[in-house]
């Protein structure tokens, strides 16, 4: 296992800790959590509760992981899809300085 692979790995888990706390608050707890899954489709978030995802990122990252540029980079149908994988990708490249 590669180091990227074994910080996605703890990146996932980190992630998906957080997700639940989130979806805690709908009611949504025992949702499914992967690298496919899909923050609106699956999890059914709204913007309001990704900034709160933004938020509880960098409370645990710190600055190196900036959510709201990774998002603005981005189309509206390419939120709307956007996966929990994809999100994971994204925090190993920006804490090893790659994003």
């Amino acid at each position: 296992m590669t180091t990227e692979t074994a910080a996605a790995g703890t990146v996932l888990a980190d992630l998906t800790v957080m997700l639940r706390e989130l979806l805690e608050e709908h009611g949504l707890d025992d949702a499914e959590i992967g690298r496919d899954t899909k923050f609106h489709d699956d999890l059914e978030l709204e913007s309001i509760d990704l900034v709160t995802l933004s938020g509880r990122l960098r409370d645990h990252y710190g600055d190196k992981v900036n959510f709201a540029e990774f998002i603005a980079e981005r189309e509206l149908d390419e939120i709307i899809a956007l996966t929990v994988g994809e999100l994971v990708d994204h925090v190993v490249a920006s804490l090893a300085g790659k994003a």
